[in-house]
């Protein structure tokens, strides 16, 4: 009799459920088996600031599963406080620290899926170690925050960083009635964006008592016992309550790296098209690894829940004897600030012109709305264009909530390699509640010439 194909996930956030569910779906025969170092799978992790500010009320309500009733639910095994810390890919057998009896245990596979996901950056010197400096990587560090806030006196914090998760917090921060300083290298907030919009969003941020603090190179902490009193810009010196890090993630890949796995050039997990290492039995998926962009056709590094998700899926079915391939992946993400949305979807300027390309930016500023309608605003739109074939390269959009929409007709758009003109040959919807007379991405396509 054949024996029953056991297949192992490392690592419990977005790739790794929906790898592990997946893989049992395609192969019910197969015992699957998750590990996970913290103390919760399946967590929402991109709605942490949202709870962070009050508007979830309970984190309990961003944790979809227990591993009770994953293993109820999809058939899967799942150990938390388990942390994977080594793999052995000669013997296809992982040793496991058991954090909680801190014992070490040793499990053989025959498919192993890395889903370690990513880690925090963090400054020197700024170390989570200090009770008042935290990241919001994760639940923990959410609960850790929160109950800070709660058992002590915070009425001043510092953000480091006004990337995407920084300026949510910075919200969030605010909605606690906490005066904030942000922090920024850059001359504005939210790098990805171009000059424009980074401008309105500095009005949105400092009309909402922000103070941006941009251009700073260097910045030293200064410590008080166990908290971090005040930071160091220069020679000014400014105190707070708490610190919060938010520049940036890079792949969690210790594991991949000491089995000799092949990693790229942003520190990610090389995989093939079917999600597949540099080692036959070892497949990935998440944001420890590169992907193709569809823009570019080249690896790139893109750490977004729903891109891990969706690869967690091919990589769990592959694994159980699957033979999907992902397809390159458009990025497509946005931010919430205040009352206004940013979306950005495949190349931002600056990155356009990293990769080489003669780009041409056509913009237009249009009614979310016919004008006569409540709650009819302005949208700004930027659609970039490749000058030697016409096809999109990415577009910039700020506005309201209808500029998600705009974003995913330009992703599909990138998808299908369609020029530029395409969006002056659509036939947009209309009713007045919902839409303009004239779409802004039609206004935008007429500018083709």
């Amino acid at each position: 009799m054949k024996r029953q194909l056991r297949i192992i996930v490392a690592g419990g956030n977005a790739a790794g459920p929906a790898a592990a569910a997946k893989a049992k779906r395609f192969n019910p025969n197969a015992d699957v088996i998750l590990f996970e170092a913290g103390d919760f799978i399946s967590t929402g992790t991109c709605e942490m600031p949202y709870v962070l500010s009050g508007e979830i009320d309970d984190y309990r309500k961003i944790i979809f599963y227990s591993p009770e009733s994953f293993m109820n639910d999809k058939g899967v095994k799942v150990f938390v406080k388990h942390l994977v810390e080594e793999i052995d890919t000669q013997k296809k057998q992982i040793i496991v620290r058991d954090l909680i009896g801190n014992k070490i245990l040793h499990y053989d596979y025959d498919r192993l899926i890395l889903t370690t996901g990513s880690k925090a950056r963090t400054l020197p010197g700024f170390t989570t170690q200090f009770k008042n400096v935290f990241t919001l990587k994760n639940i923990n560090d959410l609960i850790e925050i929160d109950k800070y806030i709660k058992g002590n006196s915070v009425k001043s914090a510092i953000v480091i960083g006004s990337g995407y998760i920084g300026l949510e917090a910075v919200e969030a921060l605010i909605k606690r009635n906490i005066m904030v300083k942000l922090i920024e290298k850059e001359s504005r907030p939210l790098p990805g964006a171009d000059d424009e919009i980074g401008n309105e969003i500095l009005k949105i941020i400092t009309n909402h008592k922000i103070d941006f603090i941009g251009n700073v190179q260097e910045i030293e902490p200064v410590i008080a016992g166990d908290k971090l009193h005040s930071v160091k810009l220069g020679e000014k010196f400014i105190e707070t309550d708490l610190v919060l890090l938010s520049i940036g993630f890079e792949p969690d890949n210790f594991l991949a790296r000491s089995a000799g796995i092949d990693l790229g050039r942003f520190g990610g997990i090389k995989i093939d098209q079917y999600a597949k290492t540099s080692n036959r039995f070892v497949y990935a998926a998440g944001d420890n690894v590169e992907v193709i962009n569809a823009v570019t056709g080249r690896a790139d590094y893109i750490p977004l829940a729903a891109h891990a998700y969706e690869l967690g899926h091919i990589a769990g079915e592959n694994a159980a004897g699957g033979n999907v391939k992902y397809e390159p992946f458009v990025k497509n993400i946005s931010v919430k600030i205040f009352n206004k949305f940013f979306t950005l979807v495949g190349l931002s300027e600056s990155e356009a012109r990293h990769h080489g390309f003669n780009i041409k930016v056509l913009s237009a500023k249009a009614r979310s709305l016919v004008p006569v309608m409540p709650g009819s605003d302005y949208v700004l739109g930027k659609v970039l264009v490749n000058l030697s074939n016409d096809k999109i390269l990415g577009a910039l959009f700020w506005g309201g909530k209808e500029i998600s929409g705009y974003s995913d007709l330009i992703s599909a758009l990138i998808k299908l390699n369609a020029p530029v003109s395409t969006l002056a040959k659509i036939n947009y919807n209309y009713t007045p509640p919902l839409s303009p007379f004239i779409n802004l991405l039609s206004i935008i396509g007429k500018q083709v010439k």
